[in-house]
C-alpha cells in the first residue's frame, strides 16, 4: 500500500474520527441486504454493538438472546451448521471471555462458520472500567485451532472486515473499539485477511501495529523523521494467521522491531510477532501494550498515556531498540 491510499487529512486536525464499532453495524446492514443468510446475534447489547438498527430493519434476521453470551455461542453454531452466517455480537469481555469453552468446542471444533464480534476492546473503553476492557481476548483467541482473528485500525477497515469475515468460510473473531478513533483509512484502501498493509517505508525500524493505535504509529513515525530516524509502519491487521512473507520481508530490511497494540503484550500480536522471529530472523524486538495489569476507569488519552501507548512511548521504544541493534 502506498501512502497516497491513506486518508489525505491524516496528518491533519480536521482528520474526521468516529468509533470502529459503528463500522460493524453499517457494514452489517449491507450484508444482510444481499444475503438473507447473515444473522445477528447479540446479548441485550444491540445499541453499544451498533446493531439496533439491524434488529429493526431485519427482524427475522436477529435473535436477541439476552445475558446468556454460552447460550449464544452455542445458537450461533447450530445456525452456522444449518447453513446461515451467524454474526455474535456482545463485548469482547463477554464474548469470547465468558464464553469461549463453547467458541472452543461448538464453534472452533466444529469448524463452525461463525464470526465474533468484539466490542469494547483495549484501554480505551475508558469510564467502563477493568472489568469492561478487553485485553486478552487476541491471546484466548489465537490459541485456538481453525480461527481468524483481525484487529481493524478504523471505521473504514472495520466494514472490511466484517464483510470479509462474512466471505470466510470457518471462524472469525474480530476485535474494536468504543471510542471515536482517527479515519486513517479510505474506502479505497486495501484490506485483504493475511494481508498485513505497509502504510509507510522505511529502513531503520519496523513499526508492526494492529487496531487504531496505528494512527498513533504514523504520527510517532513522522515525528521520528526530524531526528533522521526512517520507519516502517506495517498495520498487521491480520493477527492469525500472520503474512509471515510482509513481516519478515521488512524485518531483514530494518533489523529491528517495535509492536504496540492495545492488549497484553503476553500472548497478544506482539508475541504471535516474536513467536515467527525466533523461529525466522531474531533481531531486537521493543513491546508496547499494557503489561500484567488491568486498566481502570478514566478518559482515553489519559489511560493511553499512564499505560505507556502514546506517540511519546513509541518514539522512546524506537530509540531503545536502535541502541539495540548490532
Amino acid at each position: 500500500m502506498s501512502a497516497s491510499t491513506l486518508h489525505p487529512k491524516l496528518y491533519t486536525k480536521n482528520l474526521e474520527q468516529i468509533p470502529t464499532r459503528n463500522g460493524y453495524g453499517e457494514a452489517l446492514l449491507e450484508l444482510a441486504k444481499h444475503n438473507r443468510h447473515v444473522v445477528v446475534l447479540t446479548g441485550d447489547l444491540a445499541e453499544s454493538t451498533r446493531v439496533l438498527e439491524f434488529s429493526k430493519k431485519y427482524k427475522d434476521q436477529f435473535i436477541e438472546c439476552g445475558v446468556a453470551e454460552q447460550n449464544m455461542a452455542g445458537i450461533a453454531a447450530g445456525l452456522a451448521l444449518s447453513g446461515k452466517i451467524p454474526f455474535i455480537s456482545s463485548y469482547a469481555v463477554f464474548s469470547p471471555g465468558r464464553s469461549w469453552d463453547q467458541v472452543r468446542v461448538s464453534i472452533c471444533y466444529n469448524n463452525a462458520n461463525v464470526k465474533i464480534a468484539g466490542a469494547h476492546t483495549g484501554i480505551s473503553v475508558g469510564p467502563d472500567g477493568a472489568t469492561h476492557q478487553a485485553l486478552e481476548d487476541i491471546a484466548i483467541m489465537r490459541t485456538l485451532p481453525n480461527i481468524i482473528v483481525l484487529a481493524p485500525c478504523d471505521f473504514e477497515e472495520t466494514k472490511k472486515a466484517t464483510r470479509a469475515a462474512a466471505a470466510w468460510n470457518g471462524p472469525v473473531y474480530f476485535r474494536f473499539t468504543r471510542e471515536k478513533t482517527p479515519c486513517i483509512t479510505t474506502v479505497q484502501t486495501p484490506f485483504e485477511i493475511g494481508k498485513a498493509e505497509i502504510l509507510k517505508k522505511g529502513r531503520d525500524v519496523s513499526l508492526i501495529v494492529c487496531g487504531p493505535l496505528v494512527y498513533k504509529a504514523l504520527i510517532a513515525a513522522r515525528q521520528l523523521m526530524q531526528e533522521k530516524i526512517n520507519c516502517e509502519v506495517i498495520n498487521n491487521h491480520t493477527i492469525k494467521p500472520l503474512d509471515a512473507k510482509a513481516l519478515l520481508t521488512s524485518i531483514k530490511k530494518t533489523k529491528a522491531v517495535v509492536t504496540i497494540e492495545e492488549h497484553q503484550i503476553m500472548g497478544g500480536m506482539g508475541s504471535a510477532v516474536c513467536e515467527l522471529l525466533s523461529q525466522h530472523y531474531p533481531v531486537p524486538v521493543e513491546m508496547i501494550g499494557m503489561r500484567d495489569t488491568f486498566g481502570e476507569s478514566g478518559k482515553q488519552e489519559e489511560l493511553l498515556e499512564k499505560y505507556g501507548m502514546g506517540v511519546k512511548d513509541i518514539n522512546t521504544a524506537v530509540h531503545k531498540v536502535l541502541k539495540r541493534k548490532t
